[in-house]
């Protein structure tokens, strides 16, 4: 169980996709201490890792705080970054705050086309420099890729760059339109060209030293069962099943793309609004629509809830209409 906190809204990017709309902090952010009690009922829970994520987490001067109190809780530290403020100093810092991997974002290795998307100059270079300060302070880091449709023909080139820097893993994210991704979603991949870009990275991970995870894709269980492909990844859709996310004023979500608020942290304790919500029990009976309820892959992918809900106006159990598989006798009479 895995569950992501968006500890600030402040950033120094203004990137096309981003979700959370993120840029200026917002005035009614969790505090440390309101911080804290979210990690205490993540730990009531039964949570495991807890993903710090922004914005850009590491303009909160609370970060290195907060990881040591999830640490000592028991929870596995994760930091979601774009890399691009981590100084061998941070580094160091992070790594004696009990962060145990970083995800540092990289969307091209064209230097030009990097920075146009993260709105940032020499953003390419600052992050590239950013895991090689992490390589230096012995703290495991991953590249995290947005595939759109002008820097899809380079991600096996970008898990090779993965690779030479010394990446645990490349993990790739596929657009689901929210925040200020629906200003891009015409950029976001097709659904032919979705399936074989899934197709193509669970080829690219049979000769792969690291790990590859197509993200918010949940149809790579499929992908990789047909290939023979073996996967530590034993479900696809993770929302409300095992994931969640809580945004910087405390309201809790199914995930960062499902933009639905189940209640807020700061009236609520975060255990009972993950044990009781009806949304995330609704959520957990995997009574799906359509083709994905027919699918005989319904408990292990699910469908992606987000691009269901997107897609369908609404409809959280909805079938995922991006994808292209027909399970065993569906539309016979």
């Amino acid at each position: 169980m895995l569950v992501s906190w968006n500890t600030t809204n402040q950033c120094n990017m203004f990137c096309d996709h981003c979700y959370r709309d993120a840029g200026a902090r917002l005035e009614d952010e969790l505090t440390t201490e309101q911080a804290r009690d979210l990690i205490d009922g993540m730990v009531r829970a039964g949570f495991r890792i807890m993903i710090f994520s922004g914005g850009e987490p590491l303009m909160r001067p609370d970060i290195y705080e907060l990881a040591r109190y999830a640490t000592d809780k028991g929870l596995r530290a994760v930091l979601g970054t774009n890399g691009t403020l981590i100084t061998e100093e941070v580094a160091r810092e992070l790594k004696k705050a009990g962060f145990m991997v970083a995800g540092v974002s990289l969307d091209s290795l064209d230097p030009a086309k990097n920075d146009e998307f993260r709105k940032l100059e020499h953003a390419f270079d600052l992050a590239v420099q950013g895991m090689l300060n992490l390589k230096k302070a012995g703290l495991p880091f991953q590249v995290h890729t947005t595939v759109m449709d002008w820097n899809v023909d380079e991600l096996e080139k970008i898990t090779d760059y993965a690779v030479e820097i010394g990446a645990m893993a490349h993990h790739v994210f596929f657009l689901v339109p929210t925040g200020r991704g629906k200003n891009i979603e015409e950029e976001a991949l097709r659904v032919a060209a979705y399936e074989k870009t899934i197709a193509r990275l669970m080829d690219k991970q049979k000769a792969c030293p690291i790990e590859i995870k197509p993200t918010c894709a949940p149809q790579f269980i499929r992908t990789a069962d047909k290939k023979n492909i073996p996967m530590r990844f034993s479900k696809g859709c993770l929302a409300g099943i095992s994931y969640c996310i809580i945004s910087p004023k405390g309201d809790v979500q199914p995930c960062a793309y499902l933009d639905i608020p189940l209640g807020n942290v700061k009236e609520t304790p975060f255990d009972e609004i993950w044990r009781n919500n009806a949304v995330l029990q609704k959520l957990r009976t995997m009574e799906y629509e359509g083709k994905c309820g027919a699918c005989d892959y319904r408990e292990r992918c699910g469908g992606c809830r987000a691009r269901a809900y997107y897609y369908s106006q609404g409809n959280i159990m909805a079938e995922d209409e991006w994808c292209l598989y027909n399970p065993p006798g569906w539309g016979r009479q």
